[in-house]
């Protein structure tokens, strides 16, 4: 690109799946060696910069799975951005992951979600998708599902905004992991 983003500037951009964003302010020539430069460093910044799990949802993974609940992760990160984090952090097993390189458009378009049902043969109403941006909620609501809007992950001043925005999408708020337990047990299963 020739300069460096100021951190103002990426959030200004709305940055939410790596490889659009990057090819999309890199451009074409440069959309390559820009992207494999992002995972070389996010690869030696992980174990430096990642700050954790968010207390509670280790637990939380383990009691879904002793349900016997089918788990999928759809993300909006790329599957070698998921690799690299997967070796640093164990979530354990999913029984689908939708990356955001499986899909043709980025969430809030339903694709990813749509793609985790077939794989889940899991009936839309038979499904919550639980998540931490509006652009989750809103890929819940065109994909005919339940949206669970988590505030654990949100700073303080940043969680009545998104509560109330996640409300406006139909979202239930959920302001801690065992609280989702307790959401997901009332879910038909």
């Amino acid at each position: 690109m020739g300069r460096f983003l100021t951190e103002e500037e990426i959030i200004e951009l709305r940055p939410r799946a790596e490889i659009r964003f990057l090819r999309e302010v890199a451009g074409p020539e440069h959309g390559g060696p820009c992207l494999e430069a992002f995972y070389r460093f996010y690869e030696e910044l992980h174990p430096t910069h990642f700050e954790g799990i968010y207390e509670g949802v280790p637990e939380l993974l383990r009691e879904l799975r002793a349900r016997e609940l089918p788990l999928g992760l759809v993300t909006g990160k790329s599957r070698r951005s998921w690799e690299i984090t997967r070796r640093h952090v164990d979530l354990g097993p999913f029984h689908v992951e939708v990356m955001d390189d499986d899909v043709p458009r980025q969430k809030p378009d339903p694709a990813g979600v749509l793609r985790a049902l077939r794989s889940l043969e899991a009936p839309p109403e038979r499904v919550v998708y639980v998540g931490d941006s509006l652009t989750d909620m809103e890929a819940a609501k065109e994909a005919g599902i339940r949206a669970a809007a988590v505030l654990w992950c949100k700073k303080e001043e940043e969680r009545a905004l998104f509560r109330e925005a996640a409300e406006g999408l139909g979202a239930e708020i959920v302001p801690t992991p065992g609280s989702l337990a307790r959401i997901l047990g009332a879910a038909p299963v």
